[in-house]
C-alpha cells in the first residue's frame, strides 16, 4: 500500500495552480530567493533558470520541490510566509493560514469537521449575525491590513469603480489612506448593507482573501 504524501507536499499539490498564478508575475525574484535558502538542487537550479516563460519556470521550481520531499516542501512553504514574499506578492496571504489547516486536518484525521473548524478558529467572541454598520475606526484597521493588491480587491471584491480607484490615488499620496478612502466609498454606496459581517465577507473569499488575523476583528462582538 503506497505511503501517503507528507502534509506539506499535500498543500503544495493542492494549491500549486494558485501559487504558479500568483508567483509567475516575477518568477526569477522566487528563484533566486529559493536557491538562497537551498531548496533546489544545482542541476535543478539550472533547470528551472533556464526556463524563459515564468508560469513554466514556477510550474517547475514547484515540481522540483515536491520532488525533493517533505523537507524542501516545508521549506518552500516558510518560504512563502517570508516577508519578503509576502510584500511582494500580497496574494500569498492566504499560505500561512492554510497551512495550518491541512496539518491540522491530517492530524485530526478522526473529527469530525465541524470539530476541526472550531479548533482551527481563534478563542474569540464571534457575531453570527451581525447588522451593524461598519465604523471609520473599523474601516482604518481594516485598511491596515489590506497590501498592493487594494486596485484588484476594490474592483472585484468591493465593486468601486475604476475611474473612483484613479481618483482615490490622485488624491491620496499615502497608502494606508488610499485603501481607507476606498473603504470608506464602499460603505457610502453600500449604505444600510455596510456591515461588519459584510465587509468581512467581501474581503475573505476568492484569490484576494486577506488572513484571518487582519479582519476577523469584524466580527467579534464588543
Amino acid at each position: 500500500m503506497a505511503e501517503e504524501p507528507a502534509a506539506e507536499i499535500q498543500l503544495l499539490r493542492k494549491h500549486k495552480a494558485k501559487l504558479i498564478e500568483i508567483l509567475s508575475s516575477d518568477a526569477d525574484f522566487v528563484l533566486q530567493h529559493a536557491d538562497s535558502r537551498c531548496l533546489l538542487s544545482l542541476h535543478g537550479y539550472q533547470l528551472v533558470k533556464a526556463c524563459h516563460i515564468p508560469s513554466v519556470k514556477m510550474t517547475e521550481l514547484l515540481d522540483h520541490v515536491i520532488q525533493r520531499g517533505p523537507e524542501a516542501a516545508q521549506g518552500l512553504l516558510e518560504l512563502l510566509k517570508d516577508q519578503a514574499l509576502q510584500e511582494t506578492f500580497p496574494l500569498l496571504h492566504f499560505v500561512k493560514d492554510l497551512q495550518v489547516t491541512l496539518l491540522s486536518s491530517v492530524t485530526t484525521r478522526k473529527k469530525k469537521p465541524t470539530t476541526e473548524l472550531q479548533e482551527t478558529i481563534p478563542a474569540k467572541k464571534i457575531c453570527n449575525n451581525s447588522s451593524h454598520i461598519v465604523t471609520e475606526k473599523q474601516l482604518m484597521t481594516a485598511a491596515r491590513a489590506i497590501g498592493r493588491s487594494w486596485r484588484e480587491i476594490g474592483r472585484l471584491a468591493l465593486d468601486v469603480p475604476s475611474v473612483k480607484l484613479e481618483q482615490i490615488e490622485e488624491d491620496h499620496p499615502l497608502h494606508v489612506e488610499r485603501v481607507f478612502a476606498m473603504l470608506r466609498y464602499w460603505r457610502i454606496s453600500q449604505k444600510e448593507k455596510a456591515t461588519t459581517a459584510h465587509l468581512h465577507a467581501c474581503l475573505s473569499q476568492d484569490s484576494w482573501a486577506l488572513p484571518p488575523e487582519g479582519i476577523d476583528f469584524l466580527l467579534e462582538t464588543d
